[in-house]
């Protein structure tokens, strides 16, 4: 493997889907609601209601969990030293072009759905949205799958870092 420039590629994907958004918003109505009831109204929520604190910590978990969403990000780099993942929070990878036998972009199915999947015919999958992406397999055997919505520009990059 050659490298013939110094081409750079950057994308940065969140979850902007709307029905991800949709289905967190829900899940945050219900402790809200529960809150509103059980603790402004006074009124037991539900059959079997949890506690006043259970129903605040449910409800801060749930808060949690739609800040975790917000902040969560796919960056992908690819430079002269290698391709590079951010999945802030979680992951932090760097390939370097000596490591990788193969790269190609390729449209795949479905893999489990969103975020980091394991054990899939890919290998680790990174994944925000949509069903494009950079396969990639190591000199070692390690597969991986990076989520992408520029597989196009992907391609022009590669060629400049992969020996045709």
């Amino acid at each position: 493997m050659t490298k013939r420039n110094s081409a750079v590629f950057n994308e940065t994907q969140r979850f902007t889907q709307w029905y991800v958004w949709l289905v967190l918003v829900l899940l945050l109505c219900i402790p809200l609601a529960g809150i509103y009831k059980q603790l402004i109204m006074g009124e037991p929520f539900g059959n079997n209601p949890m506690s006043d604190t259970g129903l605040l910590l449910f409800g801060g978990i749930m808060a949690a969990v739609m800040v975790f969403f917000m902040q969560v990000k796919l960056r992908t780099t690819i430079d002269a030293s290698g391709i590079h993942i951010q999945m802030f929070p979680l992951v932090k990878k760097h390939f370097a072009w000596k490591d990788i036998a193969g790269a190609k972009t390729l449209r795949y199915g479905f893999v489990g759905g969103y975020g980091i999947r394991m054990l899939t015919p890919y290998g680790t999958v990174y994944n925000i949205k949509g069903r494009e992406g950079l396969a990639l397999e190591l000199k070692n055997g390690k597969k991986y799958l990076i989520g992408s919505q520029k597989a196009e520009e992907i391609d022009r990059v590669l060629a400049n870092f992969l020996e045709q």
